[in-house]
This record gives C-alpha cells, sequence and structure tokens, in this order.
C-alpha cells in the first residue's frame, strides 16, 4: 500500500514537471530594445504573438498613452514637439551650448503638431547632470486641436558643473494622468 503511494505521488509529480517545463517552453521572455537601449521589463513570446511593456516603451518613444475603461482599449499618440531655446537678452538667438558656471536668462519656445488627442497641462523642466529637475514652468491648457505653440517665461538658472543639461516637455491627457516626456533639448556645459 505505501508503495503504491509513492508510486502515484512521483506520477503526480512527473506531470505537473512536464506541465511547468511545457509551460515555460510555450511563453519565452523577450529582450526589448529601444533606440539602442535595453528596456528593465523584458516582453513575452506566447502562440507566435509577442507582448511588450507598453508604458516603458511609450515612455522611451515619448509618446502619450490614453486608456478608455469602457472599451478596455489603449491609444498610443505621438505628436511632434519641436523645442528651441532663446537667450532672454537676445530672442533672436538660439543656443545649446553655454559655460559653466554661468547663469543664463532663456526662455524654452515648442511647436506641437500631430497632436491626435487633447491635452489638460503642460510643464517644461530642466535637468543637471546629476538627474535633479527644476521647473520651468507648469500649467494648466485647453488644447483640442492637432497643434498649438507654447512659450515658457524668461527662467533664470545657473550651470554650475560641466555636463549635459535636458530641457524636457511633458504633457498630461487629462488631469489626472501621470506627466508623460513627449520631448527633450540637451544643453551642453563646458
Amino acid at each position: 500500500m505505501r508503495l503504491r503511494k509513492v508510486l502515484i505521488a512521483l506520477m503526480l509529480l512527473s506531470v505537473w514537471g512536464g506541465s511547468m517545463i511545457f509551460a515555460d517552453a510555450a511563453v519565452q521572455k523577450v529582450r526589448v530594445i529601444v533606440n539602442g537601449s535595453e528596456l528593465d521589463d523584458t516582453g513575452v513570446l506566447e502562440d507566435n504573438k509577442t507582448y511588450l511593456p507598453l508604458r516603458q516603451i511609450a515612455n522611451t518613444l515619448q509618446a502619450l498613452i490614453a486608456w478608455d475603461e469602457n472599451t478596455k482599449k489603449v491609444t498610443v499618440y505621438k505628436p511632434n514637439v519641436h523645442m528651441f531655446l532663446f537667450k532672454a537678452s537676445d530672442k533672436e538667438v538660439t543656443f545649446g551650448n553655454v559655460d559653466k558656471n554661468n547663469r543664463v536668462s532663456f526662455m524654452v519656445f515648442a511647436q506641437i503638431d500631430n497632436l491626435l488627442t487633447s491635452v489638460s497641462a503642460v510643464k517644461v523642466s530642466i535637468f543637471d547632470p546629476y538627474g535633479s529637475e527644476k521647473v520651468i514652468q507648469q500649467q494648466s491648457v485647453n488644447v483640442t486641436k492637432d497643434n498649438f505653440w507654447f512659450r515658457t517665461s524668461d527662467f533664470k538658472y545657473f550651470f554650475d558643473s560641466a555636463g549635459k543639461y535636458s530641457v524636457r516637455f511633458y504633457m498630461k491627457v487629462n488631469d489626472n494622468d501621470e506627466w508623460r516626456q513627449v520631448s527633450e533639448k540637451m544643453i551642453t556645459a563646458q
């Protein structure tokens, strides 16, 4: 009787182990690389269909995501956002390089087109080479057309160390959403 119980347990474990091996073979992890950078989250290949981490891909591609709970539909929007940086002293001169240990007064001008969803707010921030954020300007907007322009007020910033500073443009589809980066411009301090 005891031998019979051991054989049944052994057979059940064999079936369970075989199922786990088959399940692992049926679902494979997929490395996802966007613009040369590997994403932290992996994709999954199941039944010849690839499932990818959409939020992380949208962040990398600087796109907006809209989720409709009623229809269980996700929509990805990739607006064209072109940013220009102008020195406040001479609004005719764009720039991308500054001297370190220098205070610069500048404004950010953004031209947005191919915007296929409404937007409730925009934000422009600058990040130092160490990742610290300083908000340049943030405001609610009511944009329902496919293009608009946005200009920040003059902003004074001290470039205290050498390196790359990034100016980033963010949007929110609605007030409850998180900020989504849709454009980036680099300033080099030397």
